[in-house]
């Protein structure tokens, strides 16, 4: 499972109550449509001269919800990043050849005029979350402007919302056992992201532990 590992994963739970992805769904684009004519009329048919000289109506996008996603290089962004803590630079390596273990998405987080891009970074033999980060277009860079490293953490985009979920272990968890999760809903105010909501959900220890115990037999009455 992406990101996370055991039961619960943001993959399959963000992304669909979501993001995620929804981190997800997200929708990037959207147009107006602008058309034009003079409705039906009950004349008979159109004459040639005007049926051949009839054009394609047009479409023309809203400057104010349009959204062009233009894809960025992750790893050269975390690499770079002089808020990535050393431990994950270090341990970003290829799983294969130039293949890197992050995840990117891409949304409107921020309100800027350009989608936000969110980049997890991930090992490579589980796919196990090491930090989540997003970045936001500031002139010619991108700026991080929200940063979680822990493990087992993963972020997604949720309807303009940015969704924190992390494994929680105890003692004597497997690793793909968690004994729980935490979800925390991030939202960008005042120039920064507040928390929204936190959520603690703690897993049954009794799933997937193995066959049910047999009954106890029961008494017999002796006449």
């Amino acid at each position: 499972m992406r990101g996370l590992t055991g039961r619960g994963g943001i993959r399959t739970r963000a992304a669909g109550g979501a993001a995620v992805a929804g981190l997800a769904a997200v929708g990037l684009f959207s147009v107006a449509c602008s058309t034009g004519g003079a409705g039906v009329q009950d004349e008979g048919a159109a004459h040639a001269d005007t049926s051949d000289k009839a054009t394609p109506s047009q479409v023309t996008p809203s400057s104010s919800t349009a959204r062009k996603s233009q894809s960025v290089n992750a790893v050269k962004l975390i690499m770079s990043d002089p808020k990535v803590s050393e431990r994950v630079k270090a341990d970003l390596k290829p799983c294969g050849r130039d293949s890197y273990p992050v995840d990117t998405s891409y949304g409107n987080l921020t309100g800027g005029t350009s989608p936000d891009v969110v980049v997890n970074v991930l090992t490579c033999g589980d796919a196990v979350g090491m930090g989540t980060y997003v970045y936001r277009e500031n002139g010619d860079k991108y700026e991080n402007v929200f940063a979680a490293e822990e493990p087992a953490v993963y972020s997604a985009i949720d309807r303009g919302d940015l969704v924190v979920t992390k494994q929680v272990y105890t003692k004597g968890d497997p690793g793909t056992g968690p004994s729980g999760e935490e979800v925390t809903t991030w939202r960008w105010s005042g120039g920064k992201f507040t928390q929204q909501y936190w959520v603690r959900n703690d897993f049954s220890k009794a799933v997937g532990a193995g066959e049910p115990a047999a009954p106890d037999a029961a008494p017999t009455s002796e006449n």
